[in-house]
């Protein structure tokens, strides 16, 4: 089974989801069955190339609602045992971060990327990570095992930055408007940070149909080009 997640470095609900989604990884019988690959997505393409204070910046978008925004992700994340110190932390443009994400995939594999994926959040939200410095991300890559040379060499230039764009592009094509986003063989998609029970269950529920072959023929849980929680 193939599962394709959607997220982005600069979004607290990407971090939460990846926790729960790996959880239910974990409690799932056929995890060594699963390829789990990160694509590229971005809440603000536009947004500009230089470290900016997180509160600032989320209080010019959503003003007084800003505050309770953190502190609701703040109390989720704790209970899943994930920091979030958002007086700390720097926004800046993803689109660098996303191209190491893509290296790390193409030259040492999803293993590999997923450990980079979970390490960049866990700095952006909990250690003050500038996501758009090259110095910092050199030191993220080669904490979780890429090598230090070859990561120096990729962000000094622009390798794989079309291919980022393009991918973006394909999110966008698919119908992708929110993240995190969990795409299922390509045909079912979860989006949000559900609960790791619910990631369990469509787990089990595209492998039943998958190995049916009834791809096309599913039940109303999973119809439509999107699984539905039950009960929601």
């Amino acid at each position: 089974m193939k599962v394709e997640i959607y997220s982005d470095i600069a979004c607290p609900w990407c971090h939460l989801g990846k926790s729960r989604f790996e959880q239910a990884l974990a409690a799932y019988p056929q995890a060594d069955q699963v390829e789990v690959v990160y694509r590229p997505f971005q809440l603000d393409p536009g947004a500009p190339e230089e470290p900016r204070a997180h509160r600032e910046v989320l209080a010019a978008k959503f003003g007084p609602r800003a505050e309770a925004m953190d502190a609701r992700i703040t109390e989720l994340g704790a209970a899943e045992g994930l920091v979030f110190d958002f007086d700390t932390v720097v926004e800046n443009n993803s689109l660098l971060a996303h191209r190491l994400l893509r290296f790390a995939l193409e030259e040492y594999g999803p293993d590999a990327q997923a450990r980079l994926k979970g390490r960049l959040l866990a700095a952006h939200f909990g250690e003050g990570l500038d996501i758009g410095d090259r110095e910092e991300l050199t030191d993220v890559a080669v904490a979780v095992g890429l090598d230090r040379d070859p990561v120096i060499a990729f962000l000094d230039g622009d390798e794989l930055h079309d291919e980022v764009l393009d991918e973006i592009e394909v999110a966008r094509q698919r119908g992708i408007t929110a993240v995190p986003t969990f795409v299922f063989e390509g045909q079912w998609a979860v989006q949000g940070g559900q609960e790791p029970a619910t990631f369990l269950n469509i787990l089990n529920q595209v492998a039943e149909q998958t190995a049916a072959d009834t791809a096309t023929a599913t039940d109303a849980a999973c119809a439509d080009g999107a699984c539905e929680v039950p009960g929601h």
